[in-house]
């Protein structure tokens, strides 16, 4: 796949999940709005309860109708909600928050291979869907991994590329390469220091593998 296609992706995915944070935040906005029309009255004196009454009305409203909105766009089954600034994960069922724990996403450090070759370590964002779920991992090194550690790349399927015991006891595939796994490094959750994956601690991977299914939904921001 293209880095051109990639980057289209995922940005699609992105503006949706802006447009979900944009649902929640507006009622808030809509409220400081409102309050500093009625600016101008508060400074003459006290609110007329008439014109109080209607604002409140108006507000209602407007935030039934953004629940409305929200709420038809809310998952009813499991999904999990990453923020890769702060590397914490909150894992939902509806509007129900399960679990929130740290997590480590990409360190956005930009290796290069020559001038032929470079890669940029980070999380894609955007809206994403468990591509399929494995139990006892085996991680087949990309090109990078070699380059990474000074080595010569081997040819796609050498035994050198796949190494046992290193993504933990699951893993999640979002597509195009990208895992929800464990670590050996737990002392690092927290901190931005992957290739793009998301790893978690082994309690939270488990519970994050039991959760959600092939085709629940992933929101990366």
């Amino acid at each position: 796949m293209s880095m051109k296609i990639l980057q289209r992706k995922y940005q699609k995915g992105f503006f949706i999940l802006s447009a979900l944070v944009l649902v929640l935040t507006v009622p808030l906005l809509i409220r400081g709005l409102v309050w500093e029309s009625l600016k101008p009255a508060r400074d003459q004196g006290p609110l007329n309860p008439v014109m109080i009454s209607s604002e409140q009305k108006n507000i209602s409203r407007e935030l039934a109708a953004l629940d409305k909105k929200l709420n038809s766009r809310r998952p009813k089954s499991y999904y999990l909600v990453i923020n890769s600034a702060a590397n914490e994960f909150s894992l939902y069922r509806g509007d129900q928050l399960i679990t929130r724990d740290k997590c480590s996403t990409g360190s956005y450090v930009l290796l290069k291979n020559g001038e032929q070759q470079q890669w940029m370590f980070k999380t894609p964002k955007g809206e994403f869907r468990i591509q399929y779920k494995t139990i006892s991992p085996v991680w087949k090194k990309p090109d990078w991994a070699f380059v990474e550690e000074g080595l010569p790349v081997p040819s796609a399927n050498h035994h050198s590329r796949f190494e046992y015991g290193v993504l933990g006891d699951y893993a999640l595939s979002l597509g195009d390469g990208y895992l929800i796994h464990g670590t050996l490094y737990q002392r690092f959750l927290g901190l931005p220091v992957t290739h793009g994956c998301i790893r978690m601690n082994d309690e939270s991977l488990e519970l994050i593998y039991r959760s959600l299914q092939v085709g629940s939904k992933v929101y990366i921001y």
